[in-house]
């Protein structure tokens, strides 16, 4: 064999050459990929994060319904203040109010008054959702619609129920009825969810269509996409509609509030938690807020638990502050204001302590000139 030659399997023509391009299968791609090879190859691929959200909108599906059914589907007495007006010295009178407790499941919580008066004043407080005055010749019955539509229906109908068993004529007489365009009660429930769904919606779309906002810049259009929507809320149910005739302003800086606070909600979990922000706010905000916001099912007809929680969430603060403003003019309270300003400091403060966190804004001046150098 002569020097110019090239050995067999080592010259062009050979396999496994310097020329041939094809490299000897001891190689690093030659050799089978083991499952941490496999493994590596998928956590770095987007099916990943696909497999994930399958699994999670599955489980979130279930949670959805189930926790809508719970406090909605059958609601059911448990905690009922009541205000009675004068200790029932009759014997009927005495066996009405013993045979509401009792028709209530011992739900009825009873707040002895003087007077009438102080009994109306207790009820537009919100602190009784019913006045019993009990005689020996008729009971009289007063509830309040506009407090929780299903809380009167369901006292009503005890009411007369106990009145025929026990020989009394009962009276039943709504005192805050509601709206003719709202018979159910339910349209301050929607609007306040509408506000609550669209508020964290329209900040992650800020999130993604808008993704190089700076920080001031993105509370500035969540501020401002939350007035005009909740503008736009108002004034279809109101002007649009007639479905509620709302006091215009209040209702509309209160929805405004609602908004603001969901959006900037989502952007604060966003911040800490990056593209699976959706999950603590889908939680706090719709599995759990709204169905114990008081607004579909009053809260003395919700578990207990939740019926306390709900007071202390975005929607719950947004449909208490509602109806206060609808039907209560004249007893505003500040603690559903109180609980919404909590959570929009909370939310920006976090926000704004780790907005270099945030996936979000634009580099600095400096920034590109260091990037240019």
């Amino acid at each position: 064999m002569s020097a110019e030659q090239p050995p067999p399997g080592d010259g062009e023509d050979g396999r496994g050459g310097a020329g041939s391009g094809h490299p000897r299968s001891h190689g690093a791609h030659g050799r089978p990929s083991t499952p941490r090879d496999t493994w590596r190859a998928f956590k770095d691929s987007p099916y990943l994060a696909a497999t994930v959200l399958v699994f999670i909108l599955s489980a979130a599906a279930g949670c959805f319904a189930g926790s809508y059914t719970y406090t909605m589907a059958n609601p059911t007495p448990h905690r009922i203040p009541a205000a009675l007006v004068g200790e029932p010295a009759a014997p009927r009178g005495a066996a009405f109010v013993a045979g509401m407790e009792k028709a209530l499941d011992a739900s009825l919580v009873l707040h002895e008054y003087d007077t009438l008066a102080e009994a109306d004043e207790a009820l537009e407080e919100q602190r009784v959702f019913t006045i019993l005055r009990a005689g020996d010749a008729r009971v009289r019955l007063d509830v309040a619609s506009a407090s929780g539509a299903t809380v009167a229906q369901i006292l009503a109908e005890a009411g007369v129920k106990v009145g025929r068993a026990v020989g009394v004529p009962v009276t039943v007489r709504d005192v805050k009825p509601l709206q003719k365009g709202d018979p159910r009660g339910l349209a301050l429930f929607y609007i306040s969810l509408a506000a609550v769904i669209l508020g964290f919606v329209g900040a992650i779309q800020l999130s993604v269509h808008a993704r190089a906002l700076n920080p001031v810049e993105r509370i500035l259009f969540t501020i401002a996409y939350s007035l005009l929507g909740a503008f736009s809320i108002a004034a279809v149910v109101d002007w649009g509609l007639g479905a509620v005739d709302l006091p215009f302003a209040q209702s509309w800086l209160i929805l405004a509030f609602t908004m603001f606070t969901s959006g900037m909600v989502f952007t604060m979990f966003n911040t800490l938690m990056g593209r699976w922000a959706m999950l603590p706010t889908w939680g706090v905000m719709v599995l759990l807020g709204n169905p114990s916001s008081g607004g579909a099912v009053s809260w003395p007809l919700l578990p207990s638990l939740l019926g306390h929680i709900g007071r202390w969430l975005p929607p719950g603060a947004s449909v208490n502050a509602q109806h206060t403003a609808v039907y209560y003019q004249g007893h505003q309270f500040a603690f559903p204001y109180l609980v919404l300003a909590a959570w929009s400091l909370v939310s920006c403060g976090v926000f704004w302590t780790w907005r270099h966190r945030h996936p979000g804004g634009r580099p600095k001046p400096a920034e590109h000139a260091a990037a240019d150098g």
